[in-house]
This record gives C-alpha cells, sequence and structure tokens, in this order.
C-alpha cells in the first residue's frame, strides 16, 4: 500500500491541488442555502424553515438546469487547452457568455411561472407556500447573475485556475450571512424582512461575485494569451452546439438528480411539515459532504479532459482511477462523522427538538447514501472528461426517476415507513446510479483503447 501511494502521490497530490478550491467553492454555493437554512431556522420558525425547504427544492431543479448548461464549457476548455489551442479557448468563452446570459433570463421566468404554478397544485400546506412565494421571486432573480458568474468560473477552473472563484465565493458568503441577519432582524433602523430578507441578501452577493469573477479574468495576466482573441461579440452556432451538446446532456443529469430530492421533499410534505423540515436539515447537511465529492469529480473532469486532448489514455485511466479512490476515502470519513454526531448536527440548523430528533435518524441514513451519491457523481466527471454525456443521461434519469423516487414513494408512503422510507429510497437510487456510470466509464475506455490500438 506505502509503495503503490509513493509511486502515485504526483497523481493525488495534483488532482487533491485541482480539487481543493473547487470543493470550497462548491461547498460555498450550498453554504448559500445552509445559511439561509440556519437563519430562518434559528430567527424566524418552523412553518418558514418548511417554506425554505420547499423553495429550495423547487428552485435548485431550475438551478441546476442553468448549472449543468454552464459546466458544458469546462471540458471543452480543458480538451483544447490540452491541444494549446488558446484561440479556440477565447471563442468558446465569448459564447458561453451569451448562452449563459441568455440561459439566465429564460430561467427567471421559468421559475416564476412554473415553479410557483407548481407549489400551489402539489398538495402541499398553504401556510408553507404562502411563506415560499416572494422567498422563490427572489431567488428567481439571482440565477441571472450566477449564470454570468459561472461563464467565467467555468473558463477560468478548465484552464486550471481554481483557486480565484474559490476567493470570490468565500467571502460572498460571508457578505451573504451578514446581509441576511441585517434583513431579517431588521438591524440598523431597517424594517425586518422575514424570509425575503434572505433571499434580497443572496441577490445582492450573486451579483457581487459575478462582477468580481469577471474583473479577475479579463484583467489577469494568466489569461492575457487566451483573451487576446476574446470579442464578446465574437458569436458562432457551431461553437453554441458544441457547448450545448455537452452542456445539456450535463444539465438533465443534474436536473433528474436534483429534482429527484425535490420530489423527496414534495413526498415528505404529503406527510407533514414536520418531515418536511426535518428531511430539509437532513439533505442540506448532506449536500455539504456531497459538494465535496462534486469537486473531485470537477477535477477528474479537467484532469482527464487534458489527458483525452492530448491523448494520453493511460494518463486517463489513472486520473480516474485515484478519483474513485479520493471520493470513497473522503465519504467514508463523512459517513464515520454522520454516524458519531447525529443527534447534535440538526442543532447547527433548528433548536426545534421535534425536527432535531427526526433529522437524526435521517442523517444516519445520509451517511449510507452519500457513499454511492460520491461515486457516482466522480462517474460523471470522468465521462465527461472524455466527451461522453448521453448515455450516462439516461442512466442518471434510470437510476432517479425509475428506481430511486418510486422506491421512496413505496417504502415511504404506501407501507408507511414515513420519510425514513423515502431516504431508503434515494439511497436505492444512488445506489444503482454508481453501479451502472461505473460500468459505462470501463466500456467507454475498453472501447477507446482498441481505437488506439488500431
Amino acid at each position: 500500500m506505502f509503495s503503490y501511494l509513493k509511486k502515485n502521490k504526483s497523481f493525488y497530490l495534483s488532482t487533491l491541488v485541482l480539487a481543493g478550491p473547487i470543493i470550497i467553492s462548491q461547498i460555498g454555493h450550498t453554504l448559500v442555502h445552509t445559511a439561509d437554512s440556519m437563519i430562518v431556522g434559528h430567527f424566524i420558525g418552523t412553518i418558514s424553515l418548511a417554506a425554505a425547504s420547499l423553495t429550495h427544492s423547487v428552485f435548485m431543479v431550475v438551478l441546476v438546469l442553468g448549472l449543468g448548461i454552464a459546466y458544458g464549457l469546462t471540458p471543452l476548455i480543458a480538451q483544447e487547452n490540452g491541444k494549446d489551442n488558446k484561440e479556440e479557448c477565447a471563442k468558446l468563452l465569448s459564447n458561453s457568455f451569451w448562452i449563459n446570459l441568455v440561459t439566465g433570463i429564460v430561467l427567471f421566468f421559468l421559475v416564476y411561472y412554473g415553479s410557483n404554478y407548481g407549489m400551489e397544485h402539489a398538495g402541499q400546506d398553504p401556510a408553507v407556500v404562502k411563506e415560499a412565494k416572494p422567498y422563490l421571486f427572489i431567488l428567481a432573480l439571482s440565477i441571472v447573475p450566477l449564470m454570468v458568474f459561472n461563464a467565467f468560473k467555468q473558463f477560468a477552473e478548465g484552464l486550471g485556475f481554481t483557486k480565484q472563484a474559490m476567493q470570490i465565493t468565500i467571502w460572498g458568503n460571508v457578505l451573504n450571512i451578514v446581509l441576511a441577519i441585517i434583513f431579517v432582524k431588521g438591524y440598523f433602523g431597517i424594517t425586518p424582512m422575514g424570509i425575503s430578507g434572505v433571499g434580497i441578501a443572496t441577490l445582492i452577493d450573486r451579483i457581487l461575485m459575478m462582477l468580481a469573477m469577471m474583473f479577475f479574468v479579463l484583467r489577469s495576466k494568466h489569461f492575457k494569451s487566451y483573451l487576446q482573441h476574446f470579442k464578446l461579440a465574437s458569436v458562432q452556432l457551431h461553437r453554441i452546439k458544441s457547448i450545448l451538446k455537452i452542456g445539456a446532456p450535463v444539465a438533465f443529469q443534474y436536473v433528474f438528480e436534483i429534482s429527484s430530492f425535490a420530489g423527496a421533499s414534495l413526498l415528505a410534505g404529503k406527510i407533514g411539515a414536520l418531515e418536511q423540515a426535518s428531511h430539509n436539515v437532513a439533505i442540506t447537511l448532506a449536500s455539504m459532504t456531497y459538494m465535496a465529492a462534486s469537486g473531485i469529480a470537477s477535477a477528474s473532469t479537467i484532469k482527464i479532459g487534458t489527458a483525452y486532448g492530448k491523448g494520453n489514455l493511460i494518463r486517463l485511466q489513472k486520473f480516474a482511477k485515484i478519483s474513485y479512490q479520493l471520493v470513497i476515502v473522503g465519504m467514508i470519513l463523512t459517513a464515520t462523522i454522520f454516524a458519531i454526531f447525529n443527534g447534535y448536527l440538526p442543532y447547527l440548523i433548528t433548536k426545534d427538538q421535534e425536527v432535531v430528533f427526526l433529522a437524526a435518524q435521517l442523517i444516519i441514513i445520509a451517511g449510507l447514501f452519500q457513499l454511492f451519491d460520491g461515486t457516482q457523481v466522480v462517474g460523471l466527471g470522468i465521462l465527461r472528461g472524455i466527451g461522453d454525456v448521453n448515455i450516462p443521461t439516461v442512466l442518471t434519469f434510470f437510476a432517479y426517476w425509475v428506481i430511486g423516487i418510486p422506491a421512496g414513494y413505496f417504502m415511504g408512503i404506501t407501507l408507511a415507513w414515513g420519510v425514513t422510507g423515502i431516504w431508503y429510497g434515494l439511497t436505492f437510487g444512488l445506489f444503482t446510479s454508481s453501479i451502472l456510470l461505473n460500468i459505462r466509464y470501463k466500456y467507454v475506455i475498453r472501447q477507446k483503447m482498441k481505437l488506439k490500438v488500431l
């Protein structure tokens, strides 16, 4: 074991160095909603916490659609950078900017009209829906600056520059928390805004993050040789298609997974506001560790995309193996933390004893399902680096919506196991996704190696 680690030390370190800032940045995005939930849970109440759960669930389905489209830029940038094609990288950025801006505007209207309609017709507690609607509207506005932020973030990360987005995200989260508390409590003479104040704080935070990321990319010396070819008005249909060819399937992969969690939240809401609030607490904590796995997956996409661009399949396979090993070790560690501190972690978000008691049970299940969640997201990251996104999209739909949600409904509602039954269903869906994506990766690599030999 020691000899193996020593031999592959450079692969582990380079992956971790790249993944570390991405993990912090990814966790930072999650912390926005985590901080919102904590502030709502501690300062407002259980109904508002359930409203935050419902809002985040329906909002995230739409948001990840946009983030997936934005993500289509990263593997393309990594592949072109592997070929040392700086002009193409710059042209991809300009096209990605317009794709993200238009997508952000479209998603705003989709949230405003579609999600509001969905909440009203999903059998939810009327008091929860009333609290959720104004909060959802403000969050929807924040999609536009967040999408533009991601256009420049994915460009920088595709070239291996991950620390800057991390730093911007950290400071953005600090600002978001401070502003949210001020607006919710009504400090400095401001009228207390309740849950809407949390949304306004998030909107301001995302506008400033967008401006900071744009300034870094457009003014940094690191990108000067790339941006000499950059023209904002340079939009070509074939480049838009190449970004969307990867981005659209990735978006649907995100949607299938996040919508399954949103579906689980709706199922929990059918049982009651207590169950929905408990689900929100547990899923918020679990999403923190998921983002660590997602960061490793993003790093694997960049490393594998660069190796693939250079035609180095041996190096590609090495990084894939290293990524799986890192995420398994990481998820085992966090599962252990969940198992030991399951009775204490919910207090980070709420003081309601009933919510804490039920959430503690769900956190035990989360310790198991995050192992499968971590390996499946790394499987997706590896396949994205190769450019294989269509079949994995079908596999994720099958795992989440043919297996996971029906199983959750059967155990949670039909068998009356409650919200724990819903979470068992989610775990089974993630296990299915993890196995299928690993099988797909091995099949694709065998095909690539055959072509290389021929």
